[in-house]
C-alpha cells in the first residue's frame, strides 16, 4: 500500500427537496383544501477517524465527495426521504484545514472522531403549511435549500510513541527493521526512504510501543527544503526522539546540531521532546574511532550519547528501554494512589 499524507478534497452536501403543491380530490369531499408535503433534507457530509488505517491513499484516485439530494414532498401530505450522508473515513491523527493550509478546522486525534463537514440543506415546505382563513388554496411551495460545497486538505500527523530523526543514510530503516516486523527499503545510498514507515516494539508483553522512521531530513527542511516540512509535522505526535548518528562519518557532531537546528527552527515543541541520543552503526568501527567519535558527539549534544549497531544489534535493547522509559516513566513509590484505594482494606 501506498502512503500519502496529503491531499486535497472537495465536498458538497445535498439540496433538500422541494415542498409539493397538491390539492385533496375525492368524491365526496368538496373542499378538500391543500395537502402538499414537506421536502426531504438533504444529506450532509462527515468525516470519522477509524482504526486500521495508517494512510489517505484512499482520496489519491477519487476526490470529490457528494451527499444525497433530499426527495421531493408528494400529495397526501407525504413528506419526502432525506438523502444519504457521506461519511469520510480517515486515519487517526488526520488534520482537516481549509483550502488555504493554514486555518486548521480539526484535529482528529482519537479513534471514533467525528466532525460535520457541510450540513444538508433542509427540505422546503409544502403548500399545506401555508393554508389560512385568508388565503385556503395556497398555490406555491417552497424550494429545497441549497448545500454546501467547500475545498479542504487533509493532513495525515502518524500517531507514534517514539520517533527516528537523523540525516539521510543514518541507519534509521536499518534500525527499524531490527526492533520491529516492518520491512522498509534499505540500501547504500541516501534517500532510500521516501515515506514513513510504522512499526511496533515488542520487548515483553508489557513493554510495547509504536515506532516510526521518520525519512532523513537535510539543511533547510524547517523552511521547505526537499519534503522536510512534511516529514517534521509526523515528528509532532510523538512522545520521545531516537537521534540517531551515523557514527561512520567524520563529523558527528556537525551531524547532531544539524539536525536539532531544523527541529528547534520548524517548532519550538519539538526542540523540547525528550530524546534519546545514540551513535550509530558502531560496529563499523574500531575501538579508538568509537572512543574518538562518541567523545565529539557528547562535547556536541552535553550528554552521553549511547553506543548501537542494527546490524549486529549491539545496544539495541538498552536504547529502546531508555525510549520507553520517556515514553511511559515508571511510576514512583510516593505517587499517590488512586481513589479510594488508600482506605480499601481486605
Amino acid at each position: 500500500m501506498k502512503f500519502l499524507d496529503q491531499c486535497k478534497i472537495f465536498i458538497r452536501s445535498g439540496d433538500g427537496g422541494g415542498g409539493s403543491i397538491s390539492f385533496r380530490r375525492e368524491k365526496f369531499i368538496e373542499y378538500g383544501g391543500p395537502d402538499g408535503g414537506d421536502g426531504g433534507r438533504g444529506g450532509d457530509v462527515w468525516i470519522e477517524a477509524v482504526e486500521g488505517l495508517n494512510t489517505l491513499i484512499d482520496y489519491r484516485y477519487k476526490q470529490h465527495f457528494k451527499a444525497g439530494t433530499g426527495v421531493h414532498g408528494m400529495g397526501r401530505q407525504r413528506s419526502g426521504l432525506s438523502g444519504e450522508d457521506v461519511v469520510l473515513k480517515v486515519p487517526v491523527g488526520t488534520q482537516v484545514l481549509e483550502d488555504d493550509q493554514e486555518t486548521l478546522i480539526a484535529d482528529l486525534d482519537e479513534v471514533g472522531a467525528r466532525l460535520q463537514l457541510a450540513r444538508g440543506g433542509n427540505g422546503g415546505f409544502g403548500n399545506v403549511h401555508f393554508k389560512g382563513p385568508i388565503n385556503q388554496a395556497p398555490r406555491f411551495a417552497m424550494p429545497g435549500q441549497e448545500g454546501q460545497e467547500r475545498w479542504l486538505w487533509l493532513r495525515l500527523k502518524l500517531i507514534a510513541d517514539a520517533g527516528l530523526v537523523g540525516l539521510p543514510n543514518a541507519g534509521k530503516s536499518t534500525f527499524l527493521a531490527a526492533v520491529s516486523a516492518a520491512k522498509p527499503k534499505i540500501a547504500d545510498y541516501p534517500f532510500t526512504t521516501l515515506t514513513p514507515n510504522l512499526g511496533v516494539v515488542d520487548l515483553s508483553s508489557q513493554e510495547r510501543f509504536v515506532i516510526a522512521d521518520i525519512p532523513g531530513l537535510i539543511e533547510g527542511a524547517s523552511e521547505g527544503a526537499g519534503l522536510g516540512t512534511r516529514f517534521l509535522g509526523h515528528v509532532e505526535r510523538c512522545k520521545v526522539l531516537i537521534h540517531l548518528v551515523d557514527g561512520t562519518q567524520e563529523k558527528v557532531g556537525e551531524a547532531y546540531t544539524q539536525i536539532r537546528h531544523e527541529l528547534e527552527a520548524y517548532d519550538e515543541g519539538l526542540a523540547d521532546k525528550p530524546e534519546v541520543l545514540a551513535l550509530n552503526k558502531v560496529d563499523a568501527l574500531d575501538p579508538d574511532t568509537r572512543n574518538e567519535r562518541l567523545e565529539a558527539l557528547a562535547v556536541a549534544s552535553g550528554v552521553r550519547p549511547l553506543q548501537v549497531s542494527g546490524v549486529s544489534g549491539e545496544g539495541v535493547t538498552e536504547l529502546l528501554r531508555a525510549a520507553l522509559a520517556r515514553i511511559r516513566p515508571p511510576r514512583g513509590d510516593d505517587e499517590p494512589a488512586e481513589a479510594g484505594a488508600a482506605s480499601w482494606r481486605p
